[in-house]
């Protein structure tokens, strides 16, 4: 009920209908998450729809795609959507023997002159896996042996992706066709195949206490709201207790950073957590200036040590939760397009906030003491940064 006039804006503003039969479970290793992906489609018997930002040309991908040959081969469809910037370096043998097997590949905004791709703005980010209509993934980790792996200058690889089965994988597999849509021209609507009537949903629950509320929203630049924005503003509106935050980068607009220092001001417990290496040194920079800002306003900030904190959530009162592939940057709320679960339960939100304070372990806190202590050449850095944030 506290979260109704949230729950209509997501309705109204972005079409995001409110699914109450679901199945949860929480990925932050990429081991886990893409052995039960593989798993999953294994498993296949209708379809498989992939959608990455970044797909790689490594073991990783290749494990995949001879899954996905051998589904096809069985006569499964599948289609594979990936960004024409996060997929530049993706090899075209390989690639032509997915389509030899009659695999469809869908590429978002290609690259106009070979791998060169020009538009650095508006960008696919989202990240989608739908398996038969009744299984679907969602979240931070793209298709990368660094996911699994980790890399050797950032080391493990901390994310969190979410493995959703029952009515929500509707609203993912809406999301995939549209997109696939725009990039294929190849209406999947003009069949109702790709998306299932609850009772045909066998594997989630059927008992009425095991409710688990969702809605999936999406936004970017074809959008007229800032819808993913709006939610994480709406939930640090409503927080009475504890507001907890997941980015890699931290780079709000300023309804975001207002909402937070509200919040931190008004007594509310906020955390936000970072990684503690830049992989883009203006945006790690920006991410600092914005930390401290939140710092100033009495919030706290921790700075993830264990490797790299690549996952994209916000966490309130051990009630409500989002999660996805919106960064918490003006990128991610205005120029991307992404794609994110609303979470209205507690078990779920409660194991996405243990995580959390797991991390902290892991974490180191960085001080309002060592913000105001900052060398000059680090002052200079942030300065310049912030005011490049429009552009970052």
């Amino acid at each position: 009920k506290d979260y109704q006039r949230q729950m209509q804006y997501n309705l109204i503003s972005g079409g995001s209908l409110m699914t109450m039969k679901n199945t949860l479970t929480v990925f932050k290793d990429g081991n886990d998450k893409f052995d039960a992906l593989i798993d999953d489609i294994k498993n296949a018997e209708e379809y498989i729809h992939l959608q990455y930002y970044i797909i790689k040309n490594d073991y990783l991908f290749r494990n995949i795609s001879r899954e996905l040959i051998k589904k096809a081969d069985e006569g499964v469809e599948v289609r594979v959507l990936f960004d024409g910037m996060g997929g530049r370096f993706m090899s075209k043998k390989i690639l032509d023997n997915m389509k030899a097997h009659k695999i469809k590949i869908g590429i978002f905004f290609p690259a106009a002159l070979g791998k060169v791709n020009f538009r650095i703005n508006y960008r696919n980010h989202r990240k989608i896996a739908v398996i038969d209509g009744k299984i679907g993934y969602v979240g931070g980790f793209n298709i990368g042996k660094e996911y699994v792996d980790g890399s050797k200058k950032f080391g493990h690889w901390r994310d969190t992706h979410l493995r959703i089965a029952g009515e929500a994988v509707n609203g993912l597999e809406l999301r995939f066709g549209l997109d696939w849509n725009y990039a294929t021209k190849e209406d999947i609507f003009d069949s109702d195949r790709y998306f299932k009537p609850l009772e045909e949903m066998n594997i989630v629950p059927k008992n009425g206490d095991d409710i688990l509320r969702m809605q999936i929203i999406s936004s970017g630049p074809d959008s007229e709201t800032k819808l993913i924005r709006d939610n994480y503003i709406e939930i640090i509106n409503h927080a009475k207790d504890h507001v907890y935050i997941h980015t890699p980068y931290f780079i709000p607009d300023e309804a975001f950073m207002s909402a937070l220092n509200i919040a931190a001001r008004s007594g509310v417990d906020v955390r936000l957590m970072i990684p503690c290496m830049p992989d883009h040194p203006f945006v790690y920079s920006a991410t600092l200036s914005w930390a401290g800002t939140l710092l100033e306003a009495g919030g706290k900030v921790y700075t993830y040590e264990k490797g790299f904190l690549h996952a994209k959530s916000v966490m309130a009162d051990n009630r409500v939760s989002c999660v996805g592939t919106a960064n918490m940057d003006i990128r991610s709320f205005e120029l991307n397009f992404e794609v994110n679960a609303m979470i209205y339960d507690d078990k779920v939100t409660g194991e996405l906030e243990d995580n959390f304070m797991r991390d902290i372990y892991d974490s180191k806190e960085y001080t309002f003491e060592m913000y105001k202590n900052r060398s000059l050449v680090q002052r200079i850095k942030e300065q310049v940064s912030r005011l490049l944030s429009p552009l970052l």
